[in-house]
């Protein structure tokens, strides 16, 4: 059915069918039909960062910016739904088009540059969904905040969003706010973390509520600099690792149409760097949970990446190609593989 779905809504353009797409499941949530289109997930639950997660598939940042359709992404099967990238001011991000398909390799580039209604609209709505799973809230800062002065935009939308966040992203590795990735090296990161870990920590004491803090981190890194970031993670007590974001890498789509387009590349060129970095991670990480997230388009591919060392798997775009029963199909994959029935 979705393979029908799919032929029409690719006629559209791209951002337009995101747009579509999200009204068809918010009616689908209503009518109760949502269930069945995730493909009947099964339960799974794992108990990470302090938190109860009904099963291991979760839905990655990017999809519903605003929390706007939280109830009806929830009700596909995730066990877990991370919301933004929010934040403090709305911005319209980047001009149209900036949003491209990559059939030929099950891939996407974007460049959105953060569009989004900012954080007081996403944390309304999130207050008035019923949803009752696991939140994470993806924090980053505007175009027109200096990078020098990024950790003010981190801060405030922490301190917005903790109360209603299970957990908080700072994304610090979309290739679309320029010099957004500086802040993943050296002193910038160190800072950065140190301030947020200070103010969350004293969140949570205050609300009596602790809320885990996780970073997503960028596939394009050496080995090197994956260690020095794992260090900084580890330095700062941060509770989760997020691998990876998209890739600004072109080789696994050189020649294609669209191929060239400034943005990130996401999808099925993504999963074998991404899965290196998980890997990667995992050595110099052995206690630290991992969200693993590129090129998710089937169960195998979720197992594949749980076996690099994630313990929770996010998906995006293969959602786009492979339509929402692949939710059901990641969740049952990874429970057939714990009672050795894959």
């Amino acid at each position: 059915m979705y393979s029908l779905a799919r032929s029409l809504l690719f006629r559209l353009d791209p951002e337009n069918a995101h747009g579509v797409t999200l009204t068809v499941l918010d009616l689908a949530q209503r009518l109760g039909m949502s269930k069945r289109l995730g493909g009947g997930a099964k339960n799974d639950s794992t108990e990470l960062m302090g938190l109860h997660f009904p099963n291991r598939i979760g839905l990655a940042a990017g999809l519903d910016k605003n929390a706007d359709h939280l109830d009806a992404l929830g009700a596909l099967g995730f066990g877990f739904v991370e919301v933004g990238t929010v934040t403090p001011k709305p911005q319209a991000g980047n001009p149209r088009p900036r949003l491209f398909r990559l059939p030929e390799v099950g891939a996407i580039i974007n460049r959105m540059g953060f569009n989004n209604q900012g954080v007081d609209h996403l944390v309304a709505r999130i207050n008035q969904a019923r949803y009752s799973g696991i939140i994470g809230v993806n924090i980053g800062k505007n175009l027109a905040t200096p990078v020098e002065q990024a950790v003010d935009d981190y801060l405030l939308c922490l301190s917005r969003v903790h109360a209603c966040a299970h957990y908080i992203t700072v994304n610090i590795s979309s290739p679309n706010t320029p010099g957004l990735r500086n802040l993943q090296f050296g002193e910038h990161l160190d800072s950065l973390l140190e301030a947020l870990r200070e103010e969350c920590s004293r969140l949570d004491r205050h609300k009596e509520k602790p809320v885990p803090l996780a970073v997503k981190i960028a596939p394009d890194m050496t080995s090197d600099e994956v260690a020095l970031v794992a260090r900084c993670l580890e330095k700062n007590a941060i509770d989760a690792v997020i691998a990876t974001n998209t890739t600004v890498e072109r080789d696994a789509v050189a020649g294609l149409v669209h191929g060239q387009e400034a943005g990130g590349l996401s999808g099925r060129p993504v999963f074998e760097a991404s899965n290196r970095v998980i890997r990667e991670l995992r050595q110099q990480l052995p206690d630290m949970p991992i969200i693993g997230v590129g090129g998710v388009d089937s169960g195998d591919a979720a197992l594949i990446k749980h076996q690099a060392g994630a313990d929770l798997i996010q998906l995006y775009t293969g959602l786009i190609y492979q339509g929402p029963g692949l939710v059901g199909e990641c969740v049952n994959a990874l429970k057939q593989s714990k009672t050795g029935g894959h």
